[in-house]
């Protein structure tokens, strides 16, 4: 026998936590840490389009972009940095869409993905909306780790991610930046969650 039509379309999923996420209207309290770095741990840059035995994750994306924050000032508090390593966890639930399909989808995908990242910093003790400054610092330390990971595992030359991303400065000698090697999910996972839990 068919299950019955419901009238309205699921708006919700489930999680391994056993937490039952509102996509429409996030709750803080059905957000886990667990469930977001096996998400993201699982959720592939550049669509995938990278060298390696593995994708490289949006987790590892993440931890780049908080080692890059702290290398940049590194006299920022846990909680600028826990900002920077939770700034993609929507993606744990609406995937990694690469920055011209975001565009394509205009504003509404925007609202939606601010309207959970809010939820997320709630839930971990961080103001719902991150202030200008510290947005400004997260943001120029995600371009600098889109362009190590274009030129490093995406097949970009270094012309063409100056280009897009910029050409990032002060990075001589420092370590862990000029050898990006994806993770397999798990380690990638254990590695966010353990990020965190310092952070937190």
């Amino acid at each position: 026998m068919a299950p019955k039509k419901s009238q309205e379309p699921r708006a919700w999923q489930r999680m391994l936590s056993g937490r039952r996420l509102d996509l429409l209207n996030p709750s803080p309290l059905d957000i886990e840490i667990e469930d977001i770095a096996h998400g993201l741990a699982r959720v592939a840059r550049w669509n995938g389009q990278t060298r390696g035995d593995h994708a490289f994750s949006v987790a590892q994306h993440c931890l780049l972009v908080e080692a890059l924050l702290l290398h940049a000032e590194d006299n920022l508090d846990r909680g600028a940095r826990l900002a920077a390593l939770l700034h993609d966890a929507p993606e744990y639930v609406i995937g990694d869409m690469i920055s011209p399909f975001k565009a394509a989808l205009g504003l509404d995908y925007k609202a939606f993905e601010h309207k959970l990242l809010a939820a997320i910093h709630l839930r971990f003790g961080l103001p719902a909306r991150t202030s200008d400054a510290l947005g400004r610092k997260i943001k120029k330390a995600d371009q600098v780790a889109a362009y190590l990971e274009a030129t490093q595992l995406a097949g970009f030359s270094l012309e063409e991610a100056a280009r897009f991303f910029g050409r990032p400065s002060g990075l001589d000698g420092a370590r862990g930046f000029h050898s990006l090697r994806p993770l397999a999910p798990n380690d990638a996972e254990a590695a966010y969650v353990r990020k965190f839990k310092q952070l937190l």
